[in-house]
């Protein structure tokens, strides 16, 4: 047995290191169940009041060949359940389980993320179905609202008590800089939201938006919330997962400030000026991140299918085409076409390929340290929605602007192809945390001997 063996086999016959390592494994185990929750959640937000309602919704609208021809209050309803029921669920458990807080204190802490949890799930059900239903929705609208913005305070809250342990370094890491600016941004969505729902309900006829609102609402739920919260987490992991050189903080900085001007300048209905801002700063995160240059080192595809890296890229290559869409939109668009075309791209394209893609590759390890159950179904799932979002980009703009009166009946196709990734996504994930095995418990040294010699002089 070599020194460092004989050192920590001593560590771990201490008592102290013992117990130490048992309330170790108890708050993993605790943490993975309430990441899973969320997880679990969001998953179910996404397949049947998001995809399901937004499947429906186009049938709709190809049957009758019209973009205006069903319901605001549906089409609203299906995004606030793909972004807050599936986005909002995903980052905020992967945001609880990041927080080095709760490993050092679980137990007030994890009771406080349940109660987010709850909360949340309760707020955003609540709104999506009276949105739908329409059942006093005067009430239960703005109610869902204040109940989600509760959620998020709580977490928030915990969030913001949380201070970086000493490393040397004066000032955070980029990434982490990009990451609260997207923290901003979606406290901003859930704010803008709650006040837009209490107005409706003073003033409205029905629960949906008013049209001039909700344009300058969708920039700011997508470049201020969305983009940023992909940009910090790529900043933070895509050197490592695909090998890639260092990210150029200054280019990283410029395209968030470039960003949140060109959300400013919706927000003050001026969006030829905003989408041509949007785009400069798209094409300062890719440069930033370095997506398209070739890798330093072989990408980390260990348990995931090998097409992870091309994936990836092809998300970043969708925010392109989502900010050139938009910059188009602004100069040529007479009936929705173009802009439903950049927000698809941007949404499905951009953040949806980005989930499955880096979901399946980091969910697994969270809950639990297990492998993904099936990499041949990650690829299928990730082919099948790049498939859909192309021809759904593609189409709408030809049959929203009147090009082709052929491309209405491939717009349902799309939308079918495209519940059948998130379909086979959501499989592969549930079978990934009911069907696999879980080695934390096999693996005791899951922190570094000094935080454990550190845990064992404390008690």
């Amino acid at each position: 047995m070599t020194e460092p063996q004989k050192t920590v086999q001593g560590f771990r016959s201490d008592p102290h290191v013992t117990e130490a390592l048992r309330a170790m494994r108890e708050r993993e185990a605790a943490m993975s169940k309430l990441l899973m929750a969320f997880v679990v959640t969001g998953l179910l937000f996404m397949l049947f009041p998001g995809t399901l309602l937004g499947v429906w919704n186009l049938l709709q609208i190809s049957g009758r060949s019209h973009g205006g021809a069903i319901s605001a209050s549906w089409l609203q309803a299906h995004g606030h359940a793909q972004v807050f029921g599936w986005v909002g669920s995903f980052l905020l458990g992967i945001g609880f389980y990041s927080i080095p807080k709760l490993r050092e204190r679980a137990t007030g802490v994890i009771r406080a993320a349940w109660v987010c949890w709850a909360l949340w799930t309760l707020g955003v059900g609540i709104r999506w179905a009276a949105t739908v239903y329409g059942w006093e929705w005067r009430v239960l609208v703005p109610a869902g609202g204040a109940v989600e913005f509760i959620a998020f305070g709580i977490f928030f809250a915990i969030v913001s008590q949380h201070k970086p342990k000493e490393s040397g370094k004066k000032t955070p890491e980029p990434w982490v800089w990009v990451v609260m600016s997207a923290t901003i941004g979606f406290l901003l969505s859930l704010g803008a939201s709650l006040f837009e729902s209490v107005q409706v309900a003073v003033r409205g006829v029905d629960p949906a938006f008013p049209h001039n609102f909700d344009q300058r609402y969708l920039a700011l739920l997508g470049w201020g919330f969305l983009v940023p919260f992909v940009w910090g987490f790529s900043a933070k992991w895509m050197r490592v997962f695909l090998g890639l050189r260092p990210v150029r903080p200054r280019f990283l900085f410029a395209a968030v400030g470039l960003d949140f001007a060109g959300v400013g300048c919706a927000a003050a209905g001026r969006f030829a000026m905003a989408t041509a801002l949007l785009l400069t700063a798209t094409v300062c995160s890719v440069l930033a991140i370095r997506m398209f240059e070739p890798s330093e080192q072989e990408p980390k595809i260990r348990g995931i299918h090998k097409s992870f890296p091309v994936f990836v890229r092809l998300a970043y290559g969708w925010l392109l085409v989502a900010a050139s869409l938009g910059l188009a939109a602004s100069q040529w668009d007479t009936s929705g076409g173009f802009w439903g075309a950049s927000r698809h791209a941007l949404t499905v394209g951009f953040v949806g390929v980005m989930i499955l893609a880096v979901g399946q590759r980091i969910l697994p390890a969270f809950a639990g340290m297990r492998l993904l159950w099936s990499p041949k179904l990650m690829f299928v799932g990730l082919l099948l929605l790049t498939a859909g979002c192309a021809l759904r980009v593609s189409c709408e703009v030809l049959a929203y602007q009147g090009y082709a009166v052929w491309a209405w009946h491939v717009l349902p196709a799309s939308a079918l192809i495209e519940l059948t990734a998130l379909s086979v996504f959501t499989v592969n994930l549930l079978c990934t945390f009911l069907l696999q095995k879980s080695h934390a418990v096999n693996e005791p040294m899951t922190v570094g001997l000094p935080q454990l010699v550190a845990m064992a002089n404390s008690r």
